[in-house]
C-alpha cells in the first residue's frame, strides 16, 4: 500500500484560468478513447468522457468534472525545462500558479530528448494538484500541466494515466515488441537480471529482494539477493515470506473463478443472490452489483483506507468490511474511471469463502477457501494468511528509510491491521510459491500432474480488458495486462508498509516472473525490473538502467526537499498549544504525547512521531516523520471550530476531522 493520505478541497477552477483557457476552436468530446492531435503536432490519446478546447497553443482537456483539467502548451524555444513550463502557465492562467518547489528530470524517452517535471508548492487546505511536465524535441518544447483538484485527480487518474505517457512529438513511433520471439531465459540472461536487481536495491535502499523465474517450461531460478534483514547476514531464499499485500486480490478472484467452472456462480449474477446481506450505498446502487464488480475496480468507489488506518486492529471482525460498504456511495458510474477500493475486493474473498463454507465464520472460511482450492492444488506450502506463523518461520522483515535517508526496520503494526480485509491484500508468500501461481496463470489452470483447478475460460475472464489504467494498460479481475511494449503482459502489485512485489507473466513468450522486496522504495524497484525484463527477452533499447538511475536521484532530492520544509525540532509553542486528545466520529481517538522535542500520535491502530510544517497559506500541519510514512502526504492540519482545536486529514476524496475531547 502508498498511503493516499491527501489534503482538502479545491473550490473550483478560478474565473481567471477560466478566461485564459476559453477555446477559440471548436470543442472536440470525445465519446470513446480516441487519438488526438495537439495544436504543435504532438499526439495523444483523449479518453472517453474527457473534452479539448484549443485557444491558440493551448489545448485544454477537461474530464466531466470542472475542477481539474491537463492542459498542453506548445511553447516552442526555451532556455531550459523550468523556462518552458514558466512560459506554459503565462500562456495558460499566469494567475494559477504556484510557486517552484522542485525540479527532476527524466531520461529521454517516447522521442522526447529532454524531460524535466516541476513540482509547485500548494497547502494542504486547497487540496490541489499541480505539476508541470516540460518534454523537449529539438529545440521545442511541450509543456503537459496538470492543474485542479486532487480528489478529481485521484478519481480521473486512469485517464490521466492514458493522456500523459501517449503524449509524443509528431511522427514518433514507439518500441514494440510484438510479433518478435523471445529469447530463452537461460542461466547469462537471468544472471544479469540478478546484478540488475541487486546494484539497483542497494542504490534505492532496499535490503533484500526475492526473485523467481520461469521460462521454457520449468523454474530456471528461485532465490534473491541481498538480506532479510538489515544488519543481519542472513540472505533472502526462494522459501523466504514476504508479504504479498495485494497480490492477494487476484487469489480471491481465482477463488471466484472457481465457484464459475464449477457453474455454482456466474460473473454477472447479482451479489445480493449469494450474499444477501451485502449492501453498497444505495439500494438502487447495491441491485446493480454483479460478482464481477467486487473485483473489476470499476465500480467509481473511491479508497477509504484512512478508517482502516486509523481504527482497524487485528482484532476487527471480517464483517467490518461490509459494515463500511454499506456506508459508502460511487463517485463515479460503472464502468466509467478506474477506482481502486480495497473493501470491494475484501467482499469478492469473503463472499467466495462463505459460499464454499457456509457455516465457517467469514475468515475462517475464506482463510480455508484459499489453502483448500488455491495453495494446496498448486504445491504452495510456504503461504499463510497468519502473520504469527510467517514470523516464525523463514521471513523477511520490512525496512524504510528516516529523515537522513538510513534505512531502518519498520514496525509491523499497520501490516497486523490488513487481517480484517485479508482477501485484499493479506497474504505472505514466498519467490517458489509465487512462481507456482504464476505458472498456473500461464497454464490456465492446467495442473502438472493432470486434470484441472479450474477450466480455461474462467481462468482467462480475469484477464479481460476492463477499466483503463494507463496508455495500452487496463484492470481485469485482480490482475491487470499491460501491452504498451507490444506483447501482452499480465501482473499485479502489492503494496504494505515496507513490503512492496509485483508478479508478471508474459503468456507468448511462455515466461512469468516474481519480485518481492523488503523496502519502501521497492514500487520502483518493481516498474525497471518489468522494463529490463522486456529488454532481455526482446532485446529492447536499453533504458531500464537509466530510468533506475533517474529514480535514485529523484529519491534523494524529494527527500531532501521534504526535510527543508519541516521544523526540526517541532515548533515549541505550536506543540504546546496542541490538546491532549482529540476524537473523530470516523477514525477514533488521537492521543498526541510529546517525545524528543516532537510529538507521537497515537489511534487504535497507528502511531507515528511527528514534527511541525509551516505551509504557504499559513496553516501549520503535524506531519509524519517515522520510516515508511515520510513525505507521504500524513499532514494533520491544525484549526478550530466552534472554539475547540481542531486537525483536519484527508485521503483523495474523503474530509476527516478530530476535535478536541476530554
Amino acid at each position: 500500500m502508498r498511503k493516499w493520505i491527501l489534503i482538502a478541497a479545491l473550490a473550483g477552477i478560478s474565473p481567471v484560468a477560466m478566461a485564459q483557457a476559453a477555446p477559440a476552436a471548436p470543442a472536440v468530446a470525445a465519446s470513446t478513447d480516441m487519438a488526438a492531435t495537439g495544436p504543435g503536432g504532438s499526439t495523444f490519446i483523449l479518453p472517453a468522457g474527457w473534452r479539448a478546447d484549443t485557444a491558440g497553443k493551448v489545448l485544454t482537456l477537461s474530464p466531466p468534472e470542472p475542477d481539474f483539467r491537463l492542459v498542453i502548451v506548445d511553447v516552442g524555444a526555451a532556455a531550459d525545462a523550468k523556462a518552458a513550463a514558466a512560459a506554459a502557465w503565462a500562456a495558460y492562467a499566469p494567475a494559477r500558479v504556484h510557486s517552484f518547489k522542485l525540479l527532476t528530470t527524466r531520461p529521454p524517452r517516447n522521442g522526447w530528448d529532454e524531460t524535466g517535471v516541476i513540482d509547485y508548492e500548494t497547502s494542504p487546505g486547497e487540496h490541489l494538484a499541480q505539476t508541470a511536465i516540460a518534454r523537449r524535441r529539438g529545440t521545442a518544447w511541450t509543456v503537459l500541466i496538470i492543474d485542479g483538484s486532487e480528489a478529481t485527480f485521484e478519481k480521473r487518474a486512469g485517464a490521466v494515466g492514458q493522456i500523459v505517457p501517449s503524449l509524443r512529438p509528431a511522427g514518433y513511433a514507439r518500441e514494440s515488441f510484438a510479433g518478435k520471439t523471445a529469447n530463452p531465459l537461460d542461466a547469462a540472461r537471468v544472471q544479469g537480471l540478478l546484478d540488475f536487481v541487486k546494484r539497483n536495491a542497494d542504490a534505492m535502499h532496499i535490503p533484500g529482494v526475492g526473485l523467481a523465474f520461469y521460462a521454457g517450461g520449468k523454474i530456471v531460478y528461485e532465490g534473491g539477493v541481498g538480506v532479510k534483514e538489515i544488519g543481519k547476514p542472513d540472505p533472502v531464499g526462494p522459501h523466504t515470506r514476504f508479504m504479498i499485500a495485494s497480490n492477494t486480490k487476484s487469489m480471491a478472484t481465482l477463488l471466484l473463478a472457481e465457484l464459475v467452472s464449477e457453474g455454482r456462480l456466474r460473473w454477472d449474477q447479482p451479489v445480493t443472490e449469494v450474499y444477501p446481506a451485502f449492501r453498497l450505498g444505495s439500494d438502487a446502487t447495491t441491485k446493480s452489483v454483479q460478482i464481477r464488480h467486487l473485483v473489476c475496480a470499476c465500480t467509481g468507489l473511491p479508497r477509504k483506507d484512512l478508517e482502516w488506518i486509523f481504527t482497524t486492529t487485528a482484532q476487527t471482525p471480517a464483517s467490518d468490511t461490509f459494515r463500511q460498504l454499506a456506508l459508502t456511495e460511487p463517485t463515479s458510474k460503472f464502468g466509467e474511471a478506474f477506482q481502486y477500493n480495497n473493501l470491494m475486493a475484501s467482499a469478492a474473498g469473503y463472499i467466495a469463502g462463505h459460499i464454499y463454507y457456509p457455516d465457517m465464520e467469514l475468515g475462517a472460511a475464506f482463510d480455508w477457501a484459499v489453502k483448500e482450492h488455491v495453495w494446496q492444488p498448486l504445491g504452495m506450502a510456504d503461504s499463510t494468511m497468519t502473520m504469527d506463523e510467517a514470523l516464525a518461520a523463514d521471513h523477511a522483515s520490512p525496512h524504510g528509510d528516516d529523515l537522513s535517508g538510513k534505512t531502518a526496520i519498520e514496525p509491523q503494526d499497520l501490516n497486523r491491521t490488513i487481517a480484517p480485509f485479508r482477501p485484499a491484500g493479506g497474504a505472505w508468500s514466498s519467490p517458489h510459491d509465487m512462481i507456482l501461481y504464476m505458472k498456473n496463470e500461464l497454464d490456465e489452470g492446467a495442473l502438472p500432474k493432470g486434470g484441472r483447478l479450474l477450466s480455461a475460460e474462467a481462468l482467462l475472464a480475469r484477464r479481460a480488458r476492463g477499466v483503463p489504467v494507463a496508455e495500452d494498460h487496463w484492470y481485469g479481475m485482480g490482475l491487470m495486462e499491460d501491452a504498451s511494449a507490444g506483447v501482452s503482459v499480465i501482473h499485479h502489485g502489492g503494496d504494505l508498509m515496507g513490503y512492496h512485489s509485483e508478479m508478471f507473466a508474459i503468456p507468448s513468450a511462455g515466461v512469468a516472473a516474481v519480485i518481492l522486496t523488503n523496502g519502501e522504495n521497492g514500487p520502483y524497484l518493481r516498474r525497471v525490473f518489468q522494463r529490463r525484463l522486456l529488454e532481455v527477452l526482446y532485446d529492447g533499447q536499453p533504458e531500464a538502467q537509466g530510468d533506475a538511475d533517474a529514480i535514485v536521484k529523484r529519491i534523494a532530492a524529494e527527500l531532501a526537499e521534504y526535510r527543508s520544509k519541516i521544523q526540526l525540532p517541532a515548533d515549541a509553542k505550536v506543540i504546546g498549544a496542541l490538546a491532549a486528545k482529540y476524537v473523530s466520529p470516523d477514525l477514533g481517538t488521537l492521543r498526541l504525547v510529546p517525545e524528543k522535542g516532537q510529538v507521537r500520535g497515537f489511534t487504535q491502530a497507528w502511531n507515528s512521531l511527528m514534527t511541525t510544517r509551516r505551509n504557504q497559506d499559513g496553516t501549520v500541519s503535524l506531519v509524519s516523520i517515522d520510516p515508511g510514512w515520510i513525505g507521504d502526504g500524513g499532514d494533520m492540519v491544525l484549526g478550530v471550530a466552534d472554539g475547540k482545536r481542531t486537525l483536519t486529514v484527508r485521503d483523495g476524496q474523503h474530509v476527516y476531522v478530530f476535535t478536541e475531547g476530554s
